[in-house]
């Protein structure tokens, strides 16, 4: 499986940005497709997650009510739409595919769950 990112950049505080994820190849099954985001020296942090099949989907804390993640079957794309995006919110931005089957939070937002990851996009937010 290959995954490519899009849509970072360079915003000001309160703008909006679309991240879109396509992934390709071989064994691309119906799993969970994810985005994590990274700043330099810390660990990758849980975003979204939502799954293939079925209308399961999560956001954390730190963006829900900003950020919306959602997929389009037609298409084999993901995206997250972050609205009103903070300073605090950049970070390069990772999608990520589960690989297998299944659906549960304690797995969903946790990095090492995650088999297959694309190559990061930057999000920068200017205050």
């Amino acid at each position: 499986v290959q995954l490519q990112a899009s849509g970072g950049g360079l915003v000001q505080a309160g703008g909006s940005l679309r991240l879109s994820c396509v992934a390709s190849g071989s064994n691309f099954g119906p799993y969970v497709r994810g985005w994590f985001r990274q700043t330099p020296g810390k660990d990758r942090e849980f975003v979204a997650a939502i799954s293939w099949i079925g209308i399961s989907k999560h956001v954390s804390t730190s963006v829900e009510g900003r950020f919306t993640i959602s997929k389009d079957i037609a298409k084999g794309t993901v995206d997250l739409q972050m609205n009103n995006l903070k300073p605090e919110d950049t970070a390069a931005y990772f999608c990520a595919f589960l690989g297998t089957p299944g659906w549960s939070l304690a797995i969903v937002t946790k990095s090492s769950s995650y088999a297959y990851w694309g190559k990061g996009t930057q999000v920068t937010v200017s205050s």
